[in-house]
């Protein structure tokens, strides 16, 4: 598939997730597979009044590339202003080290903290300035703009198509769809129906998203959907091999899942990473939950978890990390 100049082989994108898909981890969804990574989602009115934590957040490398930069907003001018500075890397507490290859335009998160300022999912009952916003944005940047939404508010309000259409027409160069409403927040179940729906009315690729922990699941999205690509959330959580075997799936290989000594190596890689680019005392904390998500549904895993949830250091997770790879090997058959 094709955005803009940007070529996709098999569309398999992550999604940003505020507080998760930082640099560490979207290295590591890289290096198994995903072929397009997005930062967490941007205030453009923090870029706006020079806000530096905001501003850091689109910092990535060269090893994520192509790498996209996701915005929220409801005031066109702003968000056009924002994404012009990001696209031109043009902020000056802005610690990229190249441009984005796209923008990305939130429309889509369900949280009340961005939703009761009319940002996120709440364009989705604003159409008219959804489309304002794209345009805007549109006009003031060279790179591909995409835009990802949900399939509406609630069930009685699923208008992805209409605004799919909209945003199309202000120039929009792809679309991904969540087949779940605001009101549904992460519940099931998924409505593939509106992404195909959504994917027969737009000229522009459409990228399906929602309920995809497996590859059974990512080819099972693909064929309902016909969308031309898929994103990865909640599944790829302490899984990002799970890039890997959509590959192979989609290729007709077979693929041979990473034993837990080895999903364990990733997560500590992810961990080490992590330190070096946020500092040990940010990096622990946040590495706790993906570290749990990394051991789930290990059998015997009980006091490591408990163990992490109260770490501090990088050499307190070796430890425990080299403590499970012991407890593995000896209880190998």
């Amino acid at each position: 598939m094709k955005i803009g100049g940007l070529d996709f082989e098999y569309g398999l994108f992550l999604a940003p997730l505020a507080g998760i898909t930082d640099r560490a981890f979207r290295e590591i969804c890289v290096s198994y597979g995903a072929e397009g990574v997005c930062s967490e989602m941007i205030s453009a009115k923090g870029l706006h009044y020079n806000d530096k934590k905001t501003a850091l957040l689109a910092s990535f490398t060269e090893k994520e590339a192509p790498f996209g930069i996701q915005i929220f907003g409801s005031e066109p001018e702003i968000m056009a202003e924002s994404a012009a500075r990001l696209a031109n890397n043009d902020y000056p507490d802005c610690a990229n080290l190249s441009k984005p290859d796209w923008i990305d335009i939130n429309m889509g998160c369900p949280m009340p903290k961005i939703t009761k300022n009319g940002e996120g999912s709440a364009l989705m009952k604003n159409v008219a300035l959804a489309g304002e916003i794209v345009r805007a944005v549109k006009s003031a940047v060279s790179v591909p703009v995409t835009v990802k939404m949900r399939s509406g508010w609630d069930d009685k309000s699923k208008n992805a198509v209409r605004l799919a259409e909209e945003v199309v027409k202000n120039g929009a160069d792809a679309v991904c769809v969540h087949g779940r409403t605001r009101e549904q927040l992460y519940r099931d179940p998924v409505d593939l129906d509106i992404i195909s729906y959504v994917k027969r009315a737009v000229d522009v690729p459409v990228i399906a998203n929602g309920g995809i922990f497996s590859s059974d699941d990512a080819m099972r999205t693909l064929d309902k959907t016909s969308a031309d690509g898929i994103m990865l959330a909640r599944g790829v959580l302490g899984d990002p091999f799970l890039f890997s075997e959509i590959r192979a799936r989609l290729k007709g290989k077979k693929y041979e899942k990473p034993s837990f000594e080895e999903r364990l190596g990733v997560a500590y890689l992810q961990a080490k990473n992590a330190v070096a680019y946020k500092g040990e005392r940010t990096a622990v904390c946040e590495m706790r939950k993906h570290l749990s998500y990394y051991i789930r549904g290990e059998k015997g895993t009980a006091e490591a978890r408990r163990r992490i949830n109260s770490a501090n250091t990088l050499s307190e997770i070796e430890e425990i990390i080299s403590g499970l790879k012991t407890k593995y090997a000896e209880e190998k058959p």
